[in-house]
């Protein structure tokens, strides 16, 4: 494999441009700080190829380039058109040498219909939910997620999600400082909690709650060590404590418990990226008080042990 990550983007006649844009601007743009990263937009047809907004995009890559990346990202699809021959062939073979395979939104459908995702659990838009289990029964289909990592292959939830999905192939790849520093250069989350259900009905309209809460969910982050119960927050809020987890999942997608374990498992992937620290003390500053259950947790979480990943991406 090359030193310079290769990423190739498939394109097809009216796709969304905004669909296409999402791995271009993270993969294709150069960001401070963000490794080398060779990516092509490649067609099964070169030439021009017309998009959902009226406008045409040229493409001078054929599917030879997904021969030769090491990520290969689906950015949509027409559900329910065919893949044709020549495409599941050279997906197939990417799976076969060891490609990442990423299906964003409704690129999950081109990924099923290879028989990918066979007995995997997958998601894709929740709209297009039922037309998908009638199609591909025998994926685990999981609407809830905004995205679900299976292996080498990753499947999202539909359109702003594919961000968060190629945001957490970076922190795969290059470490969660990397992915924290473009995600603030691009302005938006480092980590959505909860799932894609949070956002099927309109969303709570915000109140000076949410905004009160937000400011108290700072200060957890800014001192994750320190011991924190529902009842004391809930009393800071002037709630009760049935009122302040209703109020919490509304705002965040998920429960405080859930939330606060992610806030401590980030800054220990930061401690480990960016300081010498010993796991013991990083367990300490992070808030999990022993090494032994933040091993336990980052191996939930990450798969791998706190020392594998600062191995794979501490920085000098």
């Amino acid at each position: 494999m090359s030193s310079v990550l290769q990423v190739a983007v498939l394109a097809f006649p009216g796709i969304s441009p905004f669909h296409l844009s999402v791995p271009c601007l993270v993969f294709g743009e150069a960001h401070p700080g963000f490794p080398a990263v060779n990516c092509v937009v490649c067609a099964e047809q070169t030439g021009q190829i017309s998009s959902s907004a009226g406008f045409e995009i040229r493409i001078s890559r054929g599917l030879e380039a997904i021969s030769h990346a090491d990520i290969v990202i689906l950015p949509s699809w027409h559900a329910g058109t065919p893949v044709s021959e020549t495409l599941r062939q050279a997906l197939l073979a990417a799976e076969a040498r060891g490609a990442y395979l990423v299906g964003l939104c409704l690129g999950a459908y081109v990924l099923a219909e290879c028989g990918l995702l066979n007995g995997l659990q997958a998601t894709t838009h929740w709209a297009y939910a039922d037309d998908f289990r009638q199609r591909f029964p025998q994926v685990l289909l999981d609407t809830d997620v905004i995205y679900i990592e299976q292996g080498r292959i990753m499947t999202s939830a539909g359109t702003a999600a594919a961000l968060d999905c190629c945001l957490h192939l970076v922190r795969q790849r290059c470490g969660a400082e990397v992915a924290n520093r473009l995600a603030r250069r691009l302005v938006i989350a480092a980590h959505r909690q909860g799932g894609q259900a949070q956002f099927i009905e309109q969303p709570v309209p915000e109140t000076r709650s949410d905004h009160k809460l937000s400011d108290l969910l700072d200060e957890v982050r800014n001192a994750p060590q320190r011991r924190y119960t529902l009842d004391q927050l809930a009393e800071k809020m002037a709630m009760s404590r049935r009122t302040f987890t209703r109020h919490f999942r509304q705002l965040t997608g998920s429960s405080f418990t859930e939330w606060l374990l992610h806030q401590r498992l980030s800054h220990a992937q930061h401690l480990l990226e960016m300081t010498g620290l010993p796991v013991e003390q990083v367990a300490v500053q992070a808030g999990f008080g022993a090494a032994e259950t933040l091993r336990m947790h980052f191996r939930q979480r990450f798969g791998i042990p706190p020392q594998q990943w600062r191995r794979q991406f501490r920085q000098s």
